[in-house]
């Protein structure tokens, strides 16, 4: 029942205590009371929710089974309105907030600048502003957007064209700049040398001349294709270029807890909704004290539109969802193989696109302190070659 409906009917979390709860229940849903997320509590007790309506019928069944009742929370629109009722500033600005509510969508409340590189904002900010474009200013004042586009592009040298867009109270500012060719980067004469011990796989000469072959034991620092070319009596020094791949040792250390906890939702929650005006949210409904010791909130938000305009008014509905936390023991062997996954991500994501385990293997394991400690020995496949400068003599 817990839904729309309940929310305009209103309803109240109630407890109810005494030694014939169960049959109180009975006799409740006997009598076509609507009753939900209903729970026992410890010793004679049970926590439920009911229609307001209904919460002025069940009186009799508790004469009739000697119960007592508490009402913990209300919840719902008759409850929200009567708090409004006793606050008549509030009801006053309520009506003044619709009566502005169309003024106000007719102010330019927010102006973006996309697509500048060169360009920045701050200048394409001055001139919208010296054109009419700015915060708070009225959309109707504005002129239309095909002579806007023309102004901008000529207030902003560099840019050959400018789109002004407008939706409901925001504005977008379009920028396109004039496209300039790329200087071409300078690049000194180089080798491609290795940056760690590895044994080669793969190699691919763009430009240079290769020192090593596949199969090749190389150390860190190796030259794996020279940028020196020619003969002995004329050489020539260039950039080299190529691809090298080689299987690289890698050696991790990682532990995993036996016990692991894991936070699952009980199916629980409350809810409390907003009135969002701007960057300020008035609560209307959800009052009270959150009943659950451990809790998520999920945030749903939806503004408000007038056909393709979108307004500065909107709902908020934040859903605090019950969590319960697990422990559960895992064996030697499911921790072992977490930490070696453990330790696969971390291997290829540190060595780069490309990267491919060739072999794995495990050199030392150990249980202590309710952890299991690995220490893992990778065979990587990955590219290996860095650049170095060659420097003149």
């Amino acid at each position: 029942m817990n839904g729309p409906t309940a929310f305009i009917r209103g309803y109240v979390k109630i407890t109810i205590r005494g030694e014939r709860c169960e049959q109180f229940v009975n006799l409740a849903a006997s009598k076509h009371v609507e009753i939900w997320d209903m729970r026992h509590l410890p010793g004679q007790g049970i926590r439920m929710k009911i229609l307001l309506s209904d919460f002025f019928r069940i009186r009799p069944l508790l004469r009739q089974t000697s119960c007592r009742v508490h009402v913990e929370a209300r919840y719902g629109l008759p409850f929200a309105l009567h708090k409004m009722s006793r606050r008549k500033a509030f009801i006053a600005g309520f009506f003044l907030f619709f009566i502005g509510l169309y003024l106000l969508s007719n102010l330019v409340w927010k102006i973006d600048v996309q697509g500048n590189v060169n360009v920045t904002e701050d200048e394409i900010r001055k001139a919208a502003s010296a054109e009419g474009i700015y915060v708070f200013q009225w959309s109707f004042r504005l002129k239309n957007q095909e002579e806007l586009s023309r102004q901008l592009t000529h207030r902003l040298p560099g840019v050959s064209w400018v789109g002004v867009e407008k939706r409901g109270a925001n504005i977008t500012i379009h920028v396109a700049e004039s496209t300039k060719p790329e200087a071409k980067q300078l690049m000194n004469p180089r080798h491609l040398v290795a940056k760690a011990d590895a044994v080669v796989t793969e190699i691919f000469t763009e430009q240079g001349r290769a020192k090593v072959r596949k199969n090749t034991r190389v150390k860190k620092g190796t030259i794996l294709i020279s940028g020196i070319v020619g003969s002995d009596q004329n050489p020539q020094a260039v950039v080299a270029k190529g691809k090298v791949k080689g299987l690289v040792w890698h050696e991790y250390q990682v532990s995993v807890p036996l016990l692991q906890r894991e936070r699952t939702y009980t199916g629980a929650f409350e809810k409390r909704n907003y009135l969002i005006t701007g960057n300020r949210a008035l609560q209307v409904s959800g009052y009270g004290k959150v009943p659950y010791e451990k809790y998520e909130i999920i945030t749903e938000r939806s503004d408000a539109q007038v056909g393709p305009y979108k307004l500065p008014v909107g709902w908020m509905t934040e859903k605090l969802m019950e969590v319960h936390e697990i422990e559960r023991n895992i064996t030697e062997e499911d921790a072992r193989k977490i930490a070696i996954e453990h330790a696969k991500s971390d291997a290829l994501a540190k060595n780069g696109p490309g990267a491919q385990i060739r072999d794995e293997n495990i050199l030392h394991q150990e249980v202590k302190n309710g952890k299991v400690y690995l220490n893992i020995h990778f065979e990587v496949e990955q590219w290996i070659a860095e650049e170095l400068p060659i420097i003149h003599q």
